[in-house]
C-alpha cells in the first residue's frame, strides 16, 4: 500500500500563475521525493500603482509518496 503526504505551500511569481506553480514544484523538490502532483487552491495578482500586475500568486497542494521503511 502507498502512502500520500500532502503539503501546503505559497509561491509567487513576477511572470504567470504556471511560473508560481513551478517554482513552488523545483523549491519542493529539494527536500522531497516522489512529488506527484500540484493541486492550486488559490490564485491572486497583486497589481502595482500603474495598475498593471506586479506578482501572480497561488497557494497550492503538493502530494507526494512517502518511502516505506524495510
Amino acid at each position: 500500500m502507498a502512502i500520500v503526504r500532502v503539503i501546503e505551500v505559497l509561491s509567487q511569481s513576477d511572470k504567470s500563475w504556471e511560473d508560481a506553480a513551478q517554482q513552488a514544484v523545483m523549491e519542493a523538490k529539494k527536500t522531497l521525493r516522489g512529488i506527484q502532483s500540484i493541486y492550486i487552491k488559490e490564485f491572486q495578482a497583486i497589481v502595482n500603482e500603474q495598475q498593471e500586475i506586479a506578482l501572480y500568486r497561488i497557494n497550492a497542494k503538493i502530494s507526494f509518496l512517502v518511502e516505506e521503511e524495510r
